[in-house]
């Protein structure tokens, strides 16, 4: 099928505008020529100011495809190839899809199907995905490629598929209805574009979308620039954040939820059963995430170090334009790619800052116990229920760690054991783990802290030295009053009306 001659594009300019002096001069000269204009008009004399030249403008020449027919993209460029042209992606918990090249073109295929995916030790459910994954595959290519990606229908439902943030010909935008027509069962689509753009991109359906994401058909692009600026990155990872509804003891999500999502996941994953992202000390780490959730934005915060936002998905931010943080918001439907070299090592950190998103299926609909005393109901109870236990009079940590039995086909709200203690977190929760020593990039296990490194029990000695009550009760306490809010009378001041009286005109 040949697409170049019946869906052309329009020239896309892909290199940034840098403003010079010459530049700035003319701006300025132009704006004094309008008000010159403003002013002849009214006099009757309107004269069009002279519209700036090309020369005028000067462009950063670091995009060998500015000035090419996008269309030709091929012609001019020989597919990229990993470790030649770019240092390929890694995606914990998945993996990248193959392809061939045939007539200089990438070929790539895609299965829409049914796929048993497991979610976290103890919670599965069937989704609907790609290639037997969920999500799918991360597809990766260089700039300037031509891709040919064929996508075959195998579900009972039809589909599309579109090309999240790719600027290509609008028949292959994958709109059911507007742009194309469905993907029936059994039917295979070609999907033909040049690559005119780099950046992190994401791909799914968009037809029921609101079911078909829901139950998973959603993956990322990655295109590599063809003249990158600066060093390749050592790591470069790709994330993708969703959320989903699985009641507990269910086995299928349900896309239909609007609010409640009590499975959040990184890579389709929830912690405990997320992968850690792990570099060795002084690697350049790129971490692109993607963000295909429902309905929730999501902050994604760093322990241990700051960051760049590099780019968005709609291009390289300069570096004018970026600035260090260690929270990074992801939009629904966007993307942000971090930067950073990582110069700490140890276990860090890496998740969502919506609190709620940090726990899994059992901490949704939960009464509120804390401080609750339950005396001796326990025992009460227990003659009826043998199991039965009241928790979460401390709040929900203990919940995982005490062994609750949860309902088949559930996981509990938080947890899995860590290097000093159980680790109160779930859903959307990861690990960077960075090394001095690597022999390879597996997992290496727990972080060991040098001595003076780890924060411990502290001895009474020392509490004694610092003037330190081990009670608490020498600890400064806020001024008084500081703990109530503000009162404001509401009884009426009469006396300030005291001699006033009202008189008609």
């Amino acid at each position: 099928m040949d697409t170049e001659n019946k869906h052309p594009l329009p020239t896309v300019r892909l290199a940034a505008e840098r403003l010079t002096r010459r530049q700035a001069l003319g701006r300025g000269a132009l704006g004094l020529a309008g008000g010159v204009m403003m002013l002849r008009s009214r006099a009757g004399l309107a004269q069009t100011p002279e519209r700036p030249k090309d020369e005028d403008f000067d462009f950063e020449d670091d995009n060998p495809l500015r000035g090419h027919d996008p269309r030709a993209a091929t012609a001019s460029f020989p597919p990229g190839e990993p470790g030649r042209d770019y240092t390929p992606v890694v995606t914990p918990n998945g993996w990248t899809l193959p392809y061939t090249i045939v007539d200089g073109a990438k070929v790539f295929h895609l299965v829409a199907e049914e796929v048993e995916h497991e979610f976290a030790p103890g919670l599965s459910a069937r989704c609907w995905g790609y290639n037997g994954s969920v999500h799918g595959p991360v597809i990766e290519a260089v700039e300037g490629d031509r891709v040919r990606i064929f996508v075959t229908n195998k579900l009972a439902a039809p589909t599309t598929v579109h090309w999240h943030g790719i600027l290509l010909p609008s028949g292959m935008d994958g709109v059911g209805g507007l742009s194309q027509r469905v993907i029936r069962s059994g039917e295979t689509y070609l999907y033909e574009f040049p690559l005119i753009q780099h950046g992190t991109y994401m791909y799914h359906s968009h037809h029921d979308e609101m079911t078909q994401m829901g139950m998973g058909m959603v993956g990322l692009v990655v295109i590599h620039p063809r003249n990158p600026q600066g060093p390749r990155p050592d790591r470069d990872f790709a994330l993708l954040l969703h959320e989903w509804a699985i009641e507990v003891g269910t086995d299928r999500p349900n896309p239909n939820e609007m609010t409640d999502f009590n499975v959040l996941t990184i890579n389709a994953r929830a912690f405990p059963g997320t992968d850690p992202l792990v570099a060795r000390l002084g690697d350049r780490v790129r971490i692109r995430i993607g963000n295909l959730s429902a309905m929730d934005h999501h902050p994604i915060h760093l322990h241990g170090y700051y960051f760049k936002v590099t780019e968005t998905d709609g291009g390289r931010i300069p570096d004018a334009g970026q600035w260090p943080e260690t929270t990074v918001l992801v939009p629904v439907g966007a993307t942000r790619t971090i930067e950073f070299v990582a110069d700490n090592p140890g276990d860090w950190a890496m998740h969502c800052h919506m609190t709620h998103h940090v726990m899994n299926q059992m901490g949704h609909e939960f009464p509120n116990m804390i401080g609750v005393d339950a005396g001796g109901l326990d025992d009460a109870v227990q003659q009826l229920l043998p199991d039965y236990m009241t928790m979460g009079q401390e709040g929900m940590g203990d919940m995982a760690e005490m062994g609750m039995r949860v309902p088949e086909n559930s996981i509990p709200m938080v947890g899995a054991p860590g290097p000093h203690d159980y680790i109160t977190m779930g859903g959307m929760f990861t690990i960077l783990k960075v090394r001095k020593e690597l022999p390879s990039y597996d997992d290496p296990g727990w972080y060991e802290n040098p001595p003076g490194t780890l924060a411990s029990l502290a001895p009474r000695e020392v509490l004694r030295k610092h003037g330190i009550s081990p009670d608490g009760s020498g600890a400064p306490k806020p001024p008084t009053g500081l703990n109530k809010a503000p009162r404001i009378s509401r009884k009426l001041d009469k006396s300030s009306h005291r001699g006033h009286h009202h008189h008609g005109g």
